[in-house]
């Protein structure tokens, strides 16, 4: 199956490469006057020893693939597709072809050739010639393969969801060539896990680790069914931990150089104890092939999510019903911040969880019960892990002093709107030309105020606002008029925090104060 790219979404089904069986360079015959002729062989050449140095070995991943890779399965699935029709034409110019094939017998879709209802020597004839024959719609199979890994003996199977989710179909063939049909005990798409099951006892499993423990530029092994190529163990090392690729994802994924290709996803990845740490998932890639750069769920995460799906089928999610950027240097200054840490809010979602709370943009977000964030990556895998409905403590950074706010969390299955919170500003120090909003303006933005940016140059064009932007808020404070952005210009010092709307989203921008 597939794996997920970063540059091109949503996943799509995986498909086997094509084999190219290579000739061996090392019996090569020269034919000619009857008989085969050996070419020359060339003098053997003496291999030059490498300099001793103990500390450069590397490890050795045979005896972890021989013990756990049993436990590694295949997993071939097939999808029904609907397709709305097939083209069946005549493509053969030959009016005189009497191929069995040819529907010249007046009889089939519209009763003739090429879906042409007056036959195939009627007057419109030509007309109807090529044309593809428009049938009721068809259920076609889909076929993917993709990777698991047995987390209990009883049969119980981790993969990816979208390894399996929407399947008709599911086959696990394990190392040993047995075959079994697996029933899907539950898929959560959020996080890309899905628990299936075979009917079998005894089986050989994987042990569990902790991917907190995981440190960066730490070994690691992964066997998969890359393009197919059933338990093919690749291996590489831990390039960073807690990388959050965006799309709405809450997942702290593992990034790693493991050489991962379509039919690895739901794969194990495991450390140089034999523990699985991570489930292959992910790649970033501009070819749809491996780049160099690969992402893993960790284990925990996985597991968490796991333990619902096999209890209950479905997984929740908490949800605090916020907009989050990270907090920079210059959006520190702004807020008068000791260092740069925390989740920024951007945005709050209209009747979600925090705007009960009483969150605003412009907070920062510094602790959730006790722990401290480090940047804004940490939060929503912290409280996606929460069961929605449970109270959390957050501690808030705003005007320049920190205050404790308890949010009791929705879930993630909940819908709701962002909430369209404006203002207004303008400031010369700053670069950027602006004007009020028309009232027509306001009612295409959804804005009740807000300064237009027309011009931006220097400091303001540095920081990435253009013509076109809304500025709402400085230094999280409503901006209503020129005077008050003024005046929150007067007051800042080095960096001020321009809280801007772009189309739908809405970002703090820290402008440095000319």
């Amino acid at each position: 199956m597939n794996l997920p790219s970063v540059l091109k979404q949503p996943i799509v089904a995986a498909v086997v490469g094509a084999l190219t069986i290579a000739v061996p360079a090392g019996a090569v015959y020269v034919a000619g006057a009857g008989r085969a002729v050996t070419a020359a062989t060339p003098a053997p050449l003496t291999p030059v020893p490498a300099a001793a140095n103990p500390g450069a070995m590397l490890p050795d991943f045979s005896s972890m693939v021989q013990r756990y890779g049993p436990a590694v399965v295949n997993i071939a699935v097939v999808t029904k597709v609907s397709a709305a029709y097939s083209q069946q034409g005549d493509d053969d110019s030959d009016d005189n072809d009497d191929s069995p094939n040819d529907n010249d017998n007046g009889k089939g879709n519209g009763g003739g050739n090429d879906g042409n209802p007056f036959g195939p020597n009627g007057p419109l004839a030509p007309f109807f010639r090529g044309m593809p024959r428009f049938q009721p719609q068809q259920q076609q199979p889909m076929r993917g393969e993709g990777s698991g890994f047995i987390i209990r003996p009883d049969g119980f199977i981790m993969t990816n969801a979208h390894v399996v989710n929407g399947a008709s179909e599911v086959t696990v063939r394990m190392t040993d060539r047995r075959e079994y049909t697996a029933k899907v005990v539950g898929v959560d798409t959020k996080s890309d896990i899905a628990i299936i099951k075979i009917a079998a006892t005894n089986l050989p499993t994987v042990k569990l680790g902790d991917s907190h423990d995981l440190r960066v530029g730490e070994w690691v092994l992964a066997i998969g069914a890359p393009f197919g190529f059933e338990n093919s163990a690749t291996a590489g090392i831990v390039s960073a931990k807690g990388r959050s690729l965006g799309g709405g994802e809450y997942v702290p994924f593992i990034q790693t150089d493991v050489p991962i290709n379509p039919g690895n996803s739901g794969g194990p990845l495991f450390n140089m104890r034999g523990e699985v740490v991570g489930v292959n998932s992910q790649i970033y890639s501009r070819s749809g092939g491996y780049m160099g750069v690969s992402f893993s769920i960790p284990i925990d995460v996985a597991m968490q999510v796991g333990q619902q799906l096999e209890a209950t089928g479905h997984a929740t999610h908490g949800k605090l019903g916020v907009q989050i950027q990270n907090v920079t240097q210059g959006l520190a200054d702004s807020f008068g911040l000791p260092q740069p840490e925390g989740a920024l809010v951007a945005q709050v979602v209209k009747d979600g969880p925090a705007e009960h709370a009483g969150l605003e943009p412009g907070d920062v977000i510094l602790k959730l019960n006790g722990q401290p964030l480090k940047g804004s990556d940490e939060l929503p895998s912290l409280v996606a892990g929460i069961a929605p409905g449970t109270t959390v403590k957050l501690e808030v950074w705003r005007n320049h002093e920190t205050r404790e706010i308890a949010v009791k969390l929705g879930s993630m299955d909940e819908k709701h709107q962002l909430a369209n919170n404006t203002h207004e500003e303008q400031g010369g120090k700053l670069g950027i030309s602006v004007r009020p909003l028309t009232p027509e303006e306001q009612q295409q933005t959804q804005s009740k105020g807000g300064l237009l940016v027309e011009k931006s140059r220097g400091p303001a064009q540095e920081a990435g606002i253009e013509p076109g932007d809304v500025v709402i808020a400085a230094n999280g404070a409503p901006i209503n008029s020129a005077e008050d952005l003024k005046s929150a210009v007067e007051k800042s010092k080095g960096h001020i925090a321009l809280l801007i709307k772009r189309g739908d989203q809405r970002l703090f921008v820290p402008v440095r104060v000319g």
